[in-house]
């Protein structure tokens, strides 16, 4: 019997910084070849752009949560690549930042086909160290995350002060007092504190969980979050945008959890990458446009209680 494949479950809330882990596990993991699974709120792909040109195989899941309405197409997915010809030293498992890993999780038990196939080797959760202790209050879905994981990754640690990094690994430690925590910038760790650590204990979760293996699990997203999805087939004017976007950031960033996008920027040959989190926002130039990619701008908002018709104008007219 061939041996069963590992599976990273990768989680964390909004902005944690998943993808950046990922994108760091795809480049140092050289000589292994891994399938990636990514997993998006919104309807459209942004997540599957923003991972380092790679050679492994990447698989997208939109417009719906892991963990829930669309768990049903991680069965199938994993299904189809156990019967690739090819074997894949391991699989990785980005969900959306809503995601409750419980259920995720349980698919590699109950499932008998997947359970036999693939073994889940650890769930990794990042938290962000500036605006976890703050938002923990309002997002039940923090709480599973950190209480599920096996190992803990506390990023952006350069943002805050050391007292109040210790109140955060006080307040972990009450949620789990089992998983390994360590302290990170930008997700910098070494590999071996991440895959193949065989930490996945079933017997763990059964004491604090006892229905864990009763496959009824029925997730409820955090009150009032909801995701805007915007797209423009074209390029737009930078002398607009910026202004545009780092004022709606400072009108709306309470409630604007996450927002990322690529942008075609007009008279500039690279693809724009453009983050925030909150009130915190970042872009980078990320690479040149291919020559047979169409030039397209993007914009996904994660938050809650998001201004839709506000946004869409204001970025319509970034793009005139």
């Amino acid at each position: 019997m061939p041996a069963q494949i590992p599976v990273t479950l990768l989680t964390g809330y909004l902005g944690a910084g998943k993808t950046t882990l990922l994108n760091r596990l795809l480049t140092l993991s050289t000589g292994k070849r891994y399938a990636v699974i990514v997993n998006e709120f919104g309807e459209i792909g942004i997540d599957n752009d923003l991972i380092v040109d790679a050679d492994e195989e990447i698989i997208e899941l939109n417009n719906g949560c892991v963990c829930c309405s669309v768990r049903g197409d991680l069965v199938r997915i994993l299904g189809g690549l156990m019967k690739r010809p090819d074997r894949f030293d391991g699989i990785l498992i980005e969900t959306t930042g809503l995601a409750d890993p419980a259920p995720v999780a349980q698919t590699f038990f109950i499932d008998e086909d997947v359970r036999r196939k693939t073994k889940l080797d650890a769930i990794v959760t990042v938290v962000d160290a500036m605006h976890f202790l703050d938002e923990v209050r309002l997002a039940h879905t923090m709480e599973e995350q950190v209480a599920f994981a096996d190992v803990i990754i506390v990023n952006k640690c350069d943002l805050i002060l050391p007292s109040q990094l210790v109140a955060l690994d006080r307040h972990i430690r009450k949620l789990n007092p089992y998983a390994r925590v360590h302290h990170a910038e930008r997700c910098a760790i070494d590999l071996r504190e991440v895959l193949d650590l065989g930490s996945f204990d079933l017997d763990r979760i059964l004491e604090t969980a006892p229905d864990f293996l009763d496959g009824d699990h029925r997730h409820h997203h955090d009150g009032g979050i909801g995701s805007l999805s915007i797209g423009h087939p074209g390029e737009v004017g930078p002398d607009k945008f910026f202004p545009w976007i780092q004022q709606m950031i400072e009108r709306f960033g309470p409630d604007i959890l996450r927002m990322k996008g690529i942008l075609a920027l007009r008279d500039d040959a690279d693809r724009f990458v453009v983050q925030a989190v909150h009130q915190i926002v970042e872009g980078i130039h990320q690479r040149p446009w291919k020559t047979d990619e169409l030039r397209q701008s993007r914009l996904v908002f994660i938050g809650r209680r998001l201004p839709e018709e506000l946004l869409r104008d204001g970025f319509q007219k970034c793009c005139l």
